[in-house]
């Protein structure tokens, strides 16, 4: 008798679980991602593209260096002007608003994301033929940041903040009860986008990153040969404020 309640009492544990796990597993996007949909003041213009709004941006006369930020996850393309104080006043800064993010339409995932990037690398390279063009990723924006070091024409310098080494990595640690190996849909992996880039790569770790530790960081900079390693001090968002992060060429 105490063994069959003990049975019954495993199962419908076991149910449970499974049906939890189904829930995360369809839901999943609406936990990693968060966009915002405000209307306010900003340092930033509107960056049009064939009459769509894709992003905002700096744009400079004659920029010595043009800047493709990948933005991080909560918030939205316009959030980003405090960008611009790490910045050198000659170079121009485009920050692309994902899909599902801002006023810009679709949903988010890292099919489309990445997608956005590509396409949005490719308008500045038309753009600014004969411009350095470097890239910078911010938190989750890394993920698609780094997958730009595939492109045919590869950035001149990647510069990634707060980032992470594989989603995966991240999302296990913080959903240790789950099998995320198994749920996760959206598997950004910089560590292999990188392995082969040959340009210049600044990775900027938090001391005291909550979201993202800055194990991650490190574990992406010590497995990319071009990496140069930079300790910040502060939480996730408090690289705005530092003066140790620096965006130039």
């Amino acid at each position: 008798m105490k063994k069959r309640t003990v049975l019954r009492v495993v199962t419908r544990c076991g149910i449970l679980y499974a049906v939890f796990c189904l829930v995360v597993f369809l839901f999943q996007r609406s936990l990693l991602f968060f966009p915002t949909h405000n209307v306010t003041p900003t340092a930033l213009i509107p960056w049009l593209h064939e009459g769509q709004t894709i992003g905002f941006c700096r744009e400079v006369n004659s920029p010595e260096t043009v800047w493709l930020m990948m933005h991080g996850n909560a918030g939205q393309a316009s959030d980003r002007g405090y960008t611009l104080e790490h910045m050198s006043a000659q170079d121009a800064l485009y920050v692309l608003e994902y899909p599902g993010y801002g006023s810009r339409g679709g949903s988010p995932s890292k099919k489309s994301i990445d997608k956005a990037a590509s396409d949005a690398y490719r308008v500045l390279q038309q753009q600014y033929p004969d411009v350095p063009l470097c890239v910078i990723g911010e938190s989750i924006g890394s993920g698609p940041a780094s997958m730009l070091a595939n492109e045919r024409l590869p950035p001149d310098k990647i510069v990634l903040i707060t980032p992470f080494d594989t989603l995966s990595r991240v999302a296990s640690k913080r959903f240790f009860l789950l099998p995320v190996c198994l749920l996760l849909l959206d598997r950004w992996d910089n560590i292999d986008a990188l392995k082969h880039f040959n340009g210049q790569i600044n990775i900027y770790g938090a001391t005291k990153d909550a979201v993202i530790p800055i194990e991650h960081a490190r574990n992406l900079a010590q497995k990319s040969s071009n990496a140069r390693f930079i300790e910040i001090l502060g939480g996730h968002n408090d690289w705005a404020f530092s003066t140790d992060v620096n965006i130039t060429r």
